[in-house]
């Protein structure tokens, strides 16, 4: 039997709805509907705090349990996207050439579109291949936010990036 916990946070984009199941972070989704912040929820608190680090220009990795669920190509996808240095983006393209098919462009874009853990998994770091910013489940308006967000912390050279 699985076990799920919902917790709100309160981003400066807007509210982030955060799942956990068995354990893991399974959902992490923007919503512009009112709800009620709980950004204290005792399984949650670690999820928060590095959210809190990462907005604050502290944190350019996340370091939390993941519980999600695809198909294999798109694990392989979400897989990509979080080896995507913080500050950097890839184009769909590139994408695709990792995965040795430079034809599967539109399935990368189907995959990435159906990343359930935004931020953690950066999908707003996949553009066009001109570099224009192409969807996101977030709005566009946050793509650029998080993708400017991080351009200036990486510039500010605050920390040094470090992976566990």
């Amino acid at each position: 039997m699985s076990v799920s916990i919902t917790g709100y946070y309160n981003s400066p984009i807007g509210t982030i709805i955060v799942e956990m199941t068995d354990g893991g972070i399974s959902s992490l989704i923007f919503s512009d509907k009112p709800v009620k912040i709980n950004s204290d929820d005792l399984f949650l608190q670690d999820t928060f705090r590095q959210l809190d680090e990462y907005f604050a220009g502290k944190r350019q990795f996340f370091d939390l349990p993941l519980t999600i669920k695809g198909t294999a190509f798109q694990m392989e996808v979400w897989d990509l996207l979080l080896k995507i240095p913080f500050g950097k983006t890839l184009s769909y393209l590139d994408i695709s050439n990792r995965l040795g098919n430079s034809k599967k462009i539109r399935a990368v874009g189907r995959a990435n579109a159906k990343n359930p853990i935004s931020i953690i998994i950066p999908c707003h770091r996949v553009v066009g291949h001109d570099g224009n910013l192409t969807g996101y489940a977030g709005g566009l308006w946050r793509k650029e936010w998080l993708l400017d967000h991080e351009k200036t912390y990486k510039q500010l050279s605050l920390f040094k990036p470090e992976r566990k």
